[in-house]
């Protein structure tokens, strides 16, 4: 509790599942980072089996609206009990990481804990404050600047690394509705990523590798968060229409990988047709699915990859929970509550 994690979340986020902190320790001869990454307690308040937990099921998400959401959870709880808030006592699942000054995982544990979050921070206050260092910013969030800094130095080493992997990374713009009082649209704006978000991205991408290797390790029946490599036939449709264009997506000769993609993403940035090409990309890839087979993430560049951050608002993270608790209380295996078969189930059902 005494630890400065803080929030770093949307200007209208009202459910809060994630908290993070960071340090520099040393790491051999060079400075690496210590990173804590605490997701909000669920499993806790909703047993297994409950009315709670079978609607939490049947929902599978929450469904977010332009100004409206469909919570998986009661808004007591999600918005309540299990929100990590400001200034207040909250259970939470927490996953401490020692990041190398490389920006690759070297280590990492899991454990329950009570934690009390210093700060309800924004995106738009962190980039202005860390990365804009903007003085009226920086004065704002002084009590928890330093960390914000370690966590801003961690990132670049952690970006530089996916890249270095071959993740993809598509340029593609969101967009948010604006609406009149009577719920007709009133503007249609694009959303800008800074690097807060991406920070906040790499932390929980983080947490998801952990929590995927932690439980393939102990080896429990789960729901991982797969994306498998192209369909073969998509893929000469993608060829033959970049051929047409001059352009090509790695070597007929070999099986494709992510570090294709990305080349290709680079090659492409400053082309007038760079929106049609990536959506052509995105659609010869296959869709991301639970399983509980853990067949790795092909658009991530990760072997192991797992849903964990967001309790609170999808379904296979509760389950992650649940087998990560089990595991860390140091109950039997032959103790849990599921078995590959109901896995399979509840994959395809929150697929």
């Amino acid at each position: 509790r005494s630890l400065p994690l803080v929030t770093i979340d949307g200007e209208d986020a009202r459910d809060f599942d994630d908290a993070v902190y960071c340090e520099p320790v040393a790491a051999g001869k060079q400075q690496g980072w210590r990173l804590i990454v605490a997701i909000a307690e669920v499993a806790h308040y909703v047993n297994i089996g409950s009315a709670l937990d079978k609607e939490a099921y049947d929902r599978a998400t929450s469904v977010y609206f332009p100004g409206r959401v469909i919570p998986m959870l009661p808004e007591n709880l999600s918005n309540g009990l299990c929100s990590l808030n400001p200034e207040v006592d909250r259970l939470c699942l927490a996953c401490e990481m020692q990041i190398s000054s490389q920006g690759e995982i070297e280590d990492y544990n899991f454990y329950e804990a009570v934690i009390r979050s210093h700060a309800r921070l924004t995106y738009t206050r962190v980039a202005d404050a860390v990365v804009e260092r903007k003085p009226a910013a920086r004065k704002a969030v002084a009590n928890v600047l330093p960390q914000l800094e370690d966590l801003h130095a961690m990132y670049v080493k952690m970006d530089r690394a996916r890249r270095k992997r071959g993740a993809i990374d598509f340029d593609t713009t969101e967009t948010r509705f604006e609406f009149t009082r009577d719920h007709r649209i009133k503007n249609i704006k694009p959303t800008i990523r800074n690097d807060a978000h991406k920070i906040i991205e790499e932390c929980m991408i983080a947490a998801n590798i952990c929590a995927a290797r932690f439980i393939a390790h102990h080896r429990l029946p789960s729901l991982y968060r797969v994306h498998e490599s192209p369909d073969d036939d998509k893929l000469e449709e993608l060829r033959g229409f970049l051929g047409d264009l001059g352009l090509r997506l790695g070597a007929p000769s070999r099986k494709i990988s992510p570090h294709d993609y990305a080349r290709l993403s680079a090659t492409i940035k400053q082309r007038e047709d760079i929106h049609l090409i990536q959506t052509l990309m995105l659609r010869s890839m296959q869709q991301a699915l639970y399983r509980p087979e853990n067949v790795g993430h092909f658009g991530l560049a990760l072997k192991h990859y797992a849903h964990f951050t967001s309790p609170i608002r999808r379904y296979p993270d509760l389950l992650v929970h649940r087998a990560i608790k089990h595991i860390v209380q140091k109950r039997k295996k032959r103790d849990f509550a599921y078995g590959q078969d109901t896995m399979n189930t509840f994959g395809e059902h929150c697929s």
